[in-house]
């Protein structure tokens, strides 16, 4: 249907074994980041103060260097394979989460509900639990779609360079790798990996925006 690769493999089942690697490498990075997130804003707005402020400097750390980068030299201080290609993509956006959440709590924290609660004698367990979590899951919904999306972009930039997906597996961007030095004969092998890149994300980026839409009250 798509042709061949250089070595004369089906270029379209390449692509969707690909598709299955970029997209499980890129959900369960996400999937790490809310983890490793989620506690990290949580408590930075809810505890304020002194917490605050040593858990956002932790995180302005991380933040002060580009996410693809510090990727970069996580993985190739791991070793170029699968598993740590989640885990560098995912503590690369760990920082990027950990700033919404703690965003959200601290608007949650301040909403008379809250006070209520607090009022009644509600420890700070069942507060983060019963109140702080629930409220703020929709943001957080939206932008683990939208780090989806840049999830597979980084992925892909691994993988070409190297330091992500290694063979035999297939991954998007090591097609493209794999296909440099046959741009001039055979440009469809990296044209078609590129445009399931580019419209992947293009597609994650339009439902996440949807979903918000969807989710956030104030735009309706």
């Amino acid at each position: 249907m798509l042709g061949t690769d250089q070595l004369g493999r089906s270029l379209f089942y390449r692509v969707m074994l690909g598709a299955n690697t970029s997209l499980m490498i890129a959900g369960a990075a996400v999937a790490m980041s809310v983890l490793l997130g989620l506690p990290l804003g949580i408590i930075s707005g809810y505890y304020r103060g002194h917490v605050d402020n040593v858990l956002m400097r932790l995180v302005d750390t991380l933040l002060s260097f580009p996410a693809l980068l510090l990727a970069l030299t996580i993985s190739a201080m791991l070793g170029p394979n699968l598993p740590n290609t989640i885990i560098a993509i995912g503590i690369a956006f760990t920082p990027f989460l950990a700033r919404i959440i703690r965003g959200e709590a601290l608007r949650v924290a301040q909403m008379p509900y809250v006070e209520a609660a607090r009022a009644a004698g509600t420890n700070d367990l069942q507060m983060i639990l019963r109140h702080i979590l629930p409220n703020i899951m929709p943001p957080i919904i939206v932008q683990a779609t939208i780090s989806l999306a840049f999830a597979i972009l980084a992925e892909a930039g691994l993988s070409f360079l190297g330091l992500g997906t290694q063979p035999p597996q297939s991954s998007w961007g090591l097609m493209i790798q794999a296909s440099r030095d046959y741009l001039d004969i055979a440009p469809w092998t990296a044209l078609v990996p590129g445009a399931a890149v580019a419209l992947t994300v293009l597609g994650l980026n339009m439902f996440g925006d949807t979903l918000r839409d969807v989710l956030d009250p104030r735009t309706k």
